[in-house]
């Protein structure tokens, strides 16, 4: 299994996936797609935190007056679900292996997979 969850209005995702060849992943846009509580608990098992999925950058946190410092990891997971700009994103997945938005240590990780 080789999944990316992205949005395609997202510069970063474009940018992203733009450097690697993804022809044999599948592809899901998550704002015509929501993700599933099924997938989101595939991408728990492998990150072992809600919150490290969650984006705390999404413009919904302060529409919603949202205080991040007081949620627990099932709020995390509840609002991922409610809104697709919550998933911190892109999310890219293999068999065994996430790798979760664009942060620095993620990208080095990603690039690593890309050349084996």
């Amino acid at each position: 299994m080789k999944k990316v969850y992205y949005l395609k209005n997202c510069g970063t995702c474009k940018k992203i996936m733009a450097q690697y060849d993804l022809s044999d992943w599948e592809l899901r846009e998550l704002k015509t797609q929501p993700i599933t509580e099924e997938e989101l608990k595939e991408m728990h098992q492998l990150s072992h935190s809600y919150e490290s999925l969650f984006s705390k950058r999404s413009t919904q946190i302060k529409a919603r007056g949202i205080e991040v410092s007081k949620l627990d990891e099932e709020g995390f997971k509840n609002l991922i679900l409610d809104h697709y700009s919550f998933l911190k994103r892109p999310v890219f997945i293999t068999d065994n292996q996430i790798m979760i938005g664009s942060d620095k240590k993620n990208l080095e990780v990603l690039e690593n997979f890309f050349k084996k």
